[in-house]
């Protein structure tokens, strides 16, 4: 089944730019595109509170945005169709992605057409429905699809949400390099490194592709680290997880995203994950392992 690009339409710079990039990526890996526009984002429906003939108001107003971008659509590469909401609900979101299924929502950066709290509601709103989401930055090349990818990942050992396996063609197109970089904090973890590496081939992400390349980086915030380790590998597109974790956690991590949508350069491909098991200990590790602890066993004193 075809990949849809849902993209956040729209006649400024920003969402033109994001148009353009989606539509050479969408015929890069045969896929189509559905350009969406909406006025706000909202995890509750703001229609609620108000008459409703205030809402089809609303609606009759965005005729003419519909006919423009049906018309701006046929000049397109990829099959495209066009979508209309007043509000980017929860409810909107499920209903777009079961019926363009497999989808990636594409949004550009924060700029004259787009505040960023719309695009912090957005994020929200896609991440709790564990979709993916691309945003792209204001300076990506827009006729060209990614060819250097930075897959940022740490120790802990993740599994793809299904919405997201279906994205690892992007990874598979021809010419692509995959850097995978771990980010440590204070101290040089070359073992954080390999377990990053190790996590990110458990996952089945570059399943069929070369081994990755591997780089650390310290860095004590770690979004900074992440735009630091793209500006050295020269990467064109950055791979973070959306993962599952307790409230508290998941509050530090969003806010990690939020950094990188809004500041990185390139563009940035946000995949949802579920959780998963611990990756078990390569046969490398284990005898590494037994080895070291028959020394150290070795040099204490007899009891």
């Amino acid at each position: 089944m075809a990949l849809s690009l849902i993209v956040f339409a729209g006649f400024y710079p920003p969402a033109r730019r994001a148009i353009a990039y989606a539509d050479h990526l969408a015929q890069a890996v045969s896929g189509r595109l559905v350009l969406l526009h909406v006025n706000r984002a909202s995890l509750f429906d703001p229609n609620d509170l108000v008459a409703h003939g205030h809402h089809q108001e609303e609606l009759a107003r965005q005729a003419d945005t519909a006919a423009i971008l049906s018309r701006q659509a046929e000049g397109l590469l990829s099959p495209a169709s066009v979508e209309v909401a007043t509000d980017l609900l929860p409810a909107v979101a499920q209903d777009l992605a079961l019926r363009y299924q497999p989808a990636l929502f594409v949004f550009s950066q924060s700029g004259d057409d787009r505040p960023a709290d719309l695009l912090a509601s957005c994020v929200d709103i896609l991440r709790a429905g564990s979709y993916p989401l691309l945003v792209v930055s204001a300076t990506a090349p827009a006729h060209n699809p990614p060819r250097r990818v930075l897959i940022a990942a740490d120790r802990e050992s993740f599994a793809l949400a299904p919405e997201a396996e279906v994205l690892r063609p992007l990874l598979a197109l021809p010419g692509v390099e995959v850097v995978v970089a771990h980010i440590s904090s204070g101290v040089e973890d070359d073992e954080g490194c390999a377990l990053a590496l190790r996590a990110v081939q458990a996952s089945g992400l570059v399943e069929g592709l070369p081994v990755p390349e591997l780089r650390g980086y310290q860095h004590e915030n770690y979004a900074q680290g992440v735009l630091a380790a793209a500006l050295d590998t020269r990467a064109d597109l950055v791979v973070v997880m959306a993962r599952q974790r307790s409230y508290l956690s998941d509050l530090f991590h969003r806010s990690i995203t939020a950094q990188l949508l809004q500041s990185c350069p390139v563009p940035v491909l946000v995949l949802p994950t579920a959780a998963a098991p611990p990756a078990a200990e390569a046969p490398g590790f284990t005898t590494a392992a037994g080895y070291a602890n028959t020394v150290i066993s070795g040099l204490l004193p007899a009891s």
